[in-house]
């Protein structure tokens, strides 16, 4: 399959189903990607977090440990993407000291492929923590946009979005 532009569509195979790239004969390289989420409440619920006054814990501590399950378990929950073996996670948190609480993710590896999906995975499964740890609090707390920052590596080499300081 193709796309509109006549691009071969990897993920599809002769038959125009599903199945998991090959990347053996791809090289082995030095693979980071760097993703970012937010997530915004009430300033009370935010500031119960940073004071530690969440009944259930200390929140970012669970979201951090939550976060790097997540990168580590990402094929588990991504159909498609292959098993890795991760040389490193980060997850920091940062806040604007009103409603929204920034979750960044660095995944690294040395593989035959990208950790853009491992990023992505950790910021959400962090996200996702704050949420159930903080929902008895406030239901209506709001997860996104979740983004990829940043990756390097591999042979689409470097990319860097708009949104990344």
């Amino acid at each position: 399959m193709e796309t509109e532009s006549g691009q071969a569509l990897t993920h599809f195979n002769e038959q125009g189903r599903a199945r998991m790239v090959d990347i053996s004969a791809k090289d082995s390289t030095a693979r980071v990607a760097v993703a970012r989420t937010t997530v915004t409440m009430l300033p009370a619920t935010l500031t119960a977090i940073k004071q530690g006054r969440i009944g259930k814990g200390d929140v970012l501590a669970v979201a951090q440990v939550a976060g790097i399950q997540g990168a580590k378990r990402t094929s588990e929950w991504i159909p498609m993407c292959h098993t890795l073996l991760l040389t490193g996670v980060n997850i920091v948190f940062a806040d604007n000291d009103r409603d929204e609480l920034y979750i960044e993710a660095t995944v690294r590896t040395e593989g035959k492929t990208g950790v853009e999906m491992e990023a992505l995975t950790a910021v959400s499964a962090a996200a996702l923590t704050v949420y159930d740890m903080c929902k008895s609090l406030q239901k209506d707390i709001v997860i996104g946009p979740t983004m990829l920052l940043a990756k390097s590596g591999g042979a689409s080499g470097e990319y860097r979005s708009r949104n990344y300081l």
